[in-house]
């Protein structure tokens, strides 16, 4: 593919590593078609909707005249699949930050699982994560947090359209959610754990699909670094 297909504009599929931020993937593969393809320095290239460093999966990258549909694709419904820890919670929700309280569990059983998982289709009310980065006040939520400052954080409707459990080995239960641009899956987990009357955290989050795009079609970073050297 040329710099001139590029800057008309690409989606590209990339399967975004653990532990990188979206704006790393973004900016590795902006330096690579730069240095690649020729492409200048100041071309426009994007992603359609953040990953968290702690999960993995589909990044939609958008290049050249393509990140006008940017806001377009981050509008469809996303697929994940995860593993969510019964009985504890965190202060972020995941594993960013270590447990702060533990709950009883032995009340927990398959059926209460699956009843549970019930109550969230559909358009629920959400409230997102301290540790993210939504803005309070012109400040972005995870800097209250980290200065231990308390905050009035507002719900936002969203809305779950399929919440599958798909295995369950307590204080493990994997699951896949389908739902709308907004929804956290931190949050999620969390609400899902007090509503059985205990606490709940997420430890594994994979993003398998985005509207019609599917993580099964993406490439990982080295290999789309590895198909423009191929393309030279």
């Amino acid at each position: 593919m040329s710099a001139e297909d590029y800057l008309n504009g690409q989606i590209i599929l990339i399967d975004k590593p653990l532990h990188w931020t979206s704006f790393q993937a973004v900016n590795k593969m902006k330096y690579a078609l730069i240095n690649k393809t020729g492409l200048p320095k100041k071309f426009k290239i994007g992603h359609a909707g953040t990953l968290d460093p702690l999960a993995s999966g589909l990044l939609l990258v958008c290049t050249g005249k393509f990140t006008k549909r940017i806001a377009e694709l981050q509008g469809q419904a996303k697929e994940y699949t995860g593993t969510f820890y019964i009985g504890a919670t965190t202060p972020s929700y995941d594993l960013e930050t270590e447990i702060d309280e533990t709950f009883e569990t032995s009340h927990i059983d398959e059926v209460l699982i699956h009843e549970t998982a019930k109550q969230f289709l559909g358009e629920i009310d959400q409230k997102p994560p301290i540790f993210s980065a939504i803005k309070k006040d012109g400040i972005r939520l995870y800097e209250h947090a980290r200065a231990g400052e308390t905050v009035e954080i507002a719900t936002r409707k969203t809305t779950v359209h399929e919440f599958e459990i798909t295995r369950i080995a307590l204080p493990e239960v994997d699951f896949r959610v389908v739902c709308s641009k907004g929804t956290y899956i931190r949050s999620l987990a969390y609400d899902f754990g007090k509503a059985m009357n205990s606490g709940s955290h997420l430890i594994v989050l994979r993003r398998t699909k985005i509207g019609n795009y599917e993580v099964t079609d993406a490439l990982d970073l080295t290999l789309f670094e590895q198909s423009l050297v191929q393309k030279l």
